[in-house]
C-alpha cells in the first residue's frame, strides 16, 4: 500500500460538510460520555474533535451526531460545552444517531442530502480530539481528488491472525508488517455515492465498522494519505492524558432587595420583609453555586448561560437551572467535593435556616449534606448589604476527576 503525503498548504475551494460521531453509549469508559470529558485546558474532547474543521475553505455545516435517546438534552449540553469552547455554534447542527456507528452516519448523510448537500464529506470520531489540522487537509485534498481517502499510520506493534478453539488461541496467519496499516479519521468520500453505498450496505447483512470498507465494498479503491500517531482514539479511562485529579471553581452573585418578592437561599424561602430582585427566581445562592460550577469546569459563566436579557429565564426556578449545569459537569466527568458558601445578608440570620439550605442544595445536586456548608455574616451596617438594600452570595466548589 503507498501512502500519499503532500504538503498540508491551502485546500481548493469547494462544498465541505463534517460529520462528527458520537451517539455511542462510551461503555468502556465506565458509563461518562466521553465527548464531553473535559481535558486540561477546561474545553471537552467534542470541542477539541469539532475545532480542526471549522475553518475549512468551503466548510457549509458540522454535523454531530448524538444519542436519539434523550436527544435534546445531549443537544443542549454539547451546544453549551461547544459554545463556552468557541466554537461558533452557527457552522454546527445536532442530529440523532442509530444504534451503530453505521445506521448513525448513514442518517447524517441523510441529512446532508435533505438539505442539498453535494461535494465531499468528511466523517470523524468525535473521540479523537488531538487530529492535527494538516491531516484534515490532507485528507479533504486527496478524496477531492480520487473520490475516497482515509490517514493511515504503521501499527506499533506486530499483527498476527489468530484461531481460536474454546478458550484457547493459536496464531495462525503471520501478517507481513510492511502492508498493515491502522487506519484513523477523519475520512474523506464524495457524497453522493457514499451515500448510495451505504443504502446498499444497510440491507446485505454485514456489520462494518468504518466507511472506507463500505466504499471499498461498493464503489471503488481507497487512497491512504499519511495519518499521525497523536491522532488517538479516546476509548478507555486509560487512553485519557493525564489532567489535574481537582479543580476549583468561585461562584459569586449579588441581588438588590425589594419588597414584593421572596427570600430565597439555596431554595429555602426565609421570612423576610424583603425578598431578591432578579430576572429568575433571584436565588443569590443556587446563582453563586451554578457559576461556581461553571468556572471549574470551564463551562463559561452564569451571565453567559442565562443571561437577564433571554426573556426564556423570566422568573426561572434557579433550582433547574442548577440541575441542568451539574448534569453537565457530572457527563463532562466531574463529582463533587465539596462546596463551601458564604452569604452577606443583614438580616434575618442565617444560622437558624442552615441546615434546611444545605440539605436543599444537596437533593438538587444528589449528594450526601455534609458536602455543602453554608455560613451568614453581616454586613455590620456598612454597605449595600449592612443597609439591607442588598444580599450577596461567595461560593468555593471543589470537583474531582471521575475515573
Amino acid at each position: 500500500m503507498t501512502t500519499a503525503s503532500d504538503s498540508s498548504g491551502d485546500v481548493e475551494c469547494g462544498p465541505v460538510w463534517v460529520i462528527i460521531a458520537a451517539a455511542g453509549e462510551s461503555a468502556r469508559m465506565g458509563g461518562v460520555k466521553k465527548e464531553f470529558l473535559s481535558l486540561s485546558d477546561g474545553k471537552c474532547v467534542l470541542a477539541h474533535a469539532a475545532a480542526p474543521f471549522i475553518d475549512l475553505p468551503g466548510l457549509k455545516c458540522i454535523l454531530v451526531v448524538l444519542p436519539a435517546t434523550e436527544h435534546r438534552r445531549w443537544s443542549v449540553q454539547a451546544e453549551a460545552a461547544l459554545g463556552a469552547a468557541g466554537i461558533p455554534l452557527q457552522q454546527i447542527r445536532f442530529v440523532p444517531g442509530g444504534g451503530t456507528r453505521q445506521e448513525s452516519v448513514r442518517l447524517a448523510l441523510e441529512a446532508v442530502r435533505d438539505s442539498g448537500g453535494n461535494g465531499t464529506v468528511l466523517i470523524h470520531d468525535g473521540a479523537r480530539p488531538f487530529v492535527p489540522r494538516e491531516v484534515v487537509r490532507r485528507v479533504l485534498r486527496n478524496a477531492r481528488e480520487t473520490g475516497a481517502a482515509v490517514p493511515v499510520i504503521p501499527p506499533a506493534d506486530t499483527i498476527k491472525r489468530v484461531n481460536q478453539a474454546g478458550d484457547s488461541l493459536t496464531l495462525s496467519v503471520h501478517l507481513t508488517r510492511a502492508e498493515l496499516r491502522a487506519v484513523q479519521t477523519p475520512q474523506g468520500f464524495h457524497i453522493a455515492p457514499l451515500l448510495e453505498a451505504h443504502q446498499k450496505a444497510r440491507s446485505d447483512g454485514k456489520a462494518y465498522t468504518d466507511d472506507s470498507e463500505i466504499w471499498h465494498n461498493y464503489v471503488g479503491p481507497v487512497r491512504a494519505v499519511e495519518g499521525s500517531p497523536e491522532n488517538i482514539k479516546l476509548t478507555t479511562p486509560g487512553d485519557l492524558p493525564e489532567t489535574p485529579p481537582f479543580r476549583i471553581g468561585l461562584g459569586w452573585d449579588r441581588h438588590r432587595l425589594i419588597a414584593g418578592r421572596r427570600l430565597l437561599l439555596g431554595g429555602v424561602a426565609i421570612p423576610s420583609e424583603r425578598g431578591e430582585d432578579g430576572h429568575s427566581d433571584g436565588d443569590v445562592l443556587l446563582h453563586a453555586v451554578t457559576d461556581a460550577f461553571l468556572g471549574a469546569a470551564g463551562m463559561g459563566d452564569l451571565g453567559e448561560r442565562f443571561s437577564p436579557e433571554d426573556p426564556r429565564w423570566k422568573d426561572a426556578d434557579s433550582a433547574e437551572l442548577l440541575r441542568a449545569v451539574w448534569d453537565e459537569v457530572g457527563c463532562a466527568g466531574w463529582a463533587l467535593g465539596n462546596l463551601d458558601c458564604v452569604v452577606m445578608l443583614e438580616r434575618p440570620r442565617v444560622l437558624p435556616y442552615r441546615t434546611a439550605i444545605c440539605g436543599s442544595i444537596a437533593e438538587i445536586l444528589g449528594v450526601p449534606p455534609g458536602r455543602i456548608f453554608v455560613k451568614g455574616k453581616t454586613g455590620e451596617g456598612i454597605g449595600e448589604v449592612g443597609r439591607l438594600e442588598a444580599v450577596e452570595a461567595t461560593v468555593t466548589a471543589l470537583l474531582a476527576r471521575q475515573r
